[in-house]
């Protein structure tokens, strides 16, 4: 079963990766195996496929919504388990911006790599970013914008994070944000898409 929901996970079906893993939960399979075997190996599958071009953006789109009903169950399960927690993450897309799906592929994906993540949704101003990691006492905040109108507000995000918060690793990512703009303006990381930004949150928090 648990290898039927890994590849439940590749091929993006939702309603029969939910229902396994309610299935495995029934049978007292431990949350964190089920995570770990199968929809993060699952997961690990589709990174080396897109990484390689064998699977393209909406087949990834598909796999994060098949990971999103396994992972409502999954998620109470795990929180209770002291240790089980990678970091935690703050992330949004930047004042004046309102697209999501990029971040909200994010989102889940540090979701089923472990990662407790709170998802402030799209045009949030800085000061609010500032606020919430604060009181959830987060290890990264990240930061998206898809327009290079809003991706110029980056930097003065990056500024204000660090005045108030040095101990914060900040992410910056998104359609218009390369690498070198994300070391100029001082970030602390950078991915090109949702998959590798995994291992970059991975780092940053093993620092």
């Amino acid at each position: 079963m648990l290898e039927d929901l890994k590849n439940s996970v590749i091929i993006g079906d939702e309603e029969r990766a939910t229902s396994l893993t309610r299935q495995l939960l029934d049978q007292q399979i431990p949350a964190q195996e089920i995570l770990d075997q199968g929809l993060l190996a699952g997961i690990e599958v589709v990174g080396q496929k897109f990484k390689v071009y064998e699977m393209y953006l909406p087949e990834v789109l598909m796999t994060a919504a098949a990971m999103k009903g396994s992972m409502e169950l999954l998620k109470p399960l795990l929180t209770k388990s002291e240790g089980l927690v990678r970091g935690k993450v703050v992330i949004a897309t930047i004042q004046g911006d309102l697209h999501d799906i990029g971040k909200n592929l994010v989102s889940m994906m540090l979701l089923g790599s472990g990662f407790d993540v709170v998802d402030l949704g799209v045009d949030v101003k800085v000061s609010g970013l500032i606020e919430r990691a604060a009181a959830e006492k987060a290890d990264i905040i990240g930061i998206s914008a898809l327009l290079t109108t809003t991706m110029v507000a980056m930097e003065p995000a990056v500024e204000m994070i660090r005045k108030e918060n040095r101990e914060v690793k900040v992410m910056v990512g998104g359609a218009s944000v390369t690498q070198e703009y994300a070391s100029s303006i001082g970030s602390d990381g950078w991915a090109p898409d949702a998959l590798r930004a995994i291992n970059v949150a991975k780092s940053l928090v093993n620092r």
